[in-house]
Formats: C-alpha cells, structure tokens, sequence
C-alpha cells in the first residue's frame, strides 16, 4: 500500500488493515512451513505493510500527544486558562 494512502485513512481503518495484515502474515508463514507458499515475496510485502501501518499509528499518537502538551501553553498565553484562582 502505498504511503500516502495510509496517511489518508481513518484511525479505525487503519487498525482493520493492521489485524488484517497480522492475519495474512501469519496464514503465509504457515504455508511456508508446510511447503505450499508459491509467492515468498508476498511475506516481505506483507511485512512492510505492518510496518508502515505501525508507523502511522505512532506518528498519530505522538501528534495527538504533542497537541494535548502544547494546549495548556496556549491557554496560558492567552490568559484563559481555567485553572487560575481570581
């Protein structure tokens, strides 16, 4: 899957393609070891796949975080923080 389609996907898609992924990696390992995997090249695919996926995931979370950190500077910049005792 390309890079840019994975960055263009909801959350929830993109962890359905992840559990998708897990499952197709393991189905090929098991036809490796049984001897009846013709496309070995499918498992390197597959592999980079899930790695991309993760790594969208973790750059969404740290986005996500560093948004949550930067908030309260702000608030705090503008004077509306709500915490302040009058």
């Amino acid at each position: 899957m390309a890079d840019a389609a994975i960055t263009d996907i909801s959350d929830a898609e993109l962890v359905s393609m992840l559990n998708d992924a897990k499952k197709e990696l393991f189905n090929l390992r098991f036809q490796l070891a049984t001897g009846q995997l013709d496309n070995t090249a499918r498992l390197s695919q597959v592999k980079r796949d899930i790695a991309r996926a993760k790594t969208e995931m973790r750059s969404r979370e740290i986005a996500a975080a560093e948004k949550l950190a930067l908030e309260p500077l702000a608030q705090a910049a503008t004077g509306t923080d709500s915490g302040e005792a009058s």
